[in-house]
């Protein structure tokens, strides 16, 4: 089990190396908008699995928005101090 911060170093590391094989390195290649419009995806699908799928998929859907969300915090530079400032 990985916690918020682990994930986040273990990405920033992907993005760091540039393998062109991992999923997250795609991502940033794509850019801000294809990682946007994956985070409304994931959203949504949190939204549909909190109100039919019950609290293992909702669980499962929610790591997958959190996931985006943080690829997206290193396709815009920030760091989780940037984010956790605001909590």
């Amino acid at each position: 089990m990985k916690r918020f911060e682990e994930l986040f170093a273990e990405l920033q590391e992907k993005a760091r190396t540039g393998n062109p094989d991992s999923g997250t390195v795609r991502a940033l290649g794509y850019g801000k908008h294809f990682i946007g419009k994956k985070i409304l995806e994931e959203a949504g699908e949190v939204w549909m699995a909190s109100e039919y799928e019950g609290r293992e998929k909702t669980a499962e859907e929610i790591s997958q928005l959190l996931y985006h969300i943080q690829v997206m915090m290193l396709a815009c530079d920030l760091s989780l101090e940037d984010v956790y400032k605001y909590l």
